[in-house]
């Protein structure tokens, strides 16, 4: 066993030992989240952005608008394309290279989200129906790493879009620096992702429990208090009881997440 290895041994003995008590390291409770700020418009060149924190995890997604070609089973539907980038810059223990298990698997659950959601009026997207149509490139950038990437990158993500502007298209040209009106939306998906750590369970998990995690499970609840996406990870299971009851948690924790998205 390396260094590394016995150190996040000794720190999940820690976190297991003091769940029992019914504390955490930090100071939270159980069920409660760090708290959240937002900062929109962060990235001058994006069509929409935002900056968040949560706790000393930090984010920036920006939102840029390109033309495309439609899928040929949806002629007349924009296009969402999401990506993350995890880089040693917001972790030493993310590597640099061509992405890996952890990028791939939370662009898809932050992608999910958004799209299950139907969060952007895809068909109001369309220039030229089989031929060009607005392509919507939401890229996320964790900075600091401190536990629970995807919530945060889930918030960047949805207040880039929710602030985002389709650019002017006049003469087969973008004219980058005039819009022509906000990018349409119907929704604010929120996610709220939970850490099974033994037999305790803790919502919004910092880095210490992250690691010592058996089990995650990341529920996405849209406005009208429905789940519209759910990713479950790890080696860990949860039993039925166990997700009806943090759904009912994500449920009545999202309005107030959603509401500081909103009030941007």
């Amino acid at each position: 066993m390396s260094t590394d290895e016995l150190i996040w041994d000794v720190k999940k003995d820690r976190v297991l030992r003091e769940l029992k008590k019914g504390k955490r390291l930090d100071g939270r409770k159980k069920m409660e989240s760090r708290k959240v700020e937002i900062t929109p418009g962060f990235l001058g060149r994006a069509e929409g952005s935002a900056m968040v924190k949560l706790g000393n995890t930090r984010v920036v997604a920006g939102a840029k608008l390109g033309i495309g070609t439609p899928y040929p089973d949806s002629p007349e539907d924009g296009v969402l394309i999401t990506s993350i980038e995890l880089s040693p810059v917001a972790s030493p223990m993310f590597e640099t290279g061509p992405p890996r298990g952890k990028t791939v698997e939370a662009a898809r659950v932050i992608d999910r989200g958004i799209r299950e959601s139907n969060m952007v009026k895809t068909e109001e997207l369309c220039i030229e129906p089989g031929e060009k149509i607005w392509t919507v490139f939401v890229d996320i950038f964790p900075m600091d790493h401190d536990g629970n990437i995807i919530d945060a990158s889930a918030i960047a993500a949805v207040a880039a879009l929710k602030n985002a502007k389709i650019p002017k298209y006049e003469d087969e040209k973008i004219i980058r620096d005039e819009f022509q009106g906000k990018l349409p939306t119907r929704d604010t998906p929120v996610a709220k992702t939970f850490a099974k750590i033994g037999d305790e369970i803790v919502l919004d998990p910092e880095i210490y429990e992250e690691k010592s995690k058996d089990a995650r499970l990341t529920v996405y609840i849209n406005d009208k208090d429905n789940v519209c996406a759910s990713q479950k990870g790890g080696s860990g299971a949860f039993k039925r009881e166990e997700v009806n009851k943090l759904i009912k948690e994500a449920v009545k924790k999202a309005p107030e997440t959603r509401k500081q998205i909103e009030e941007l």
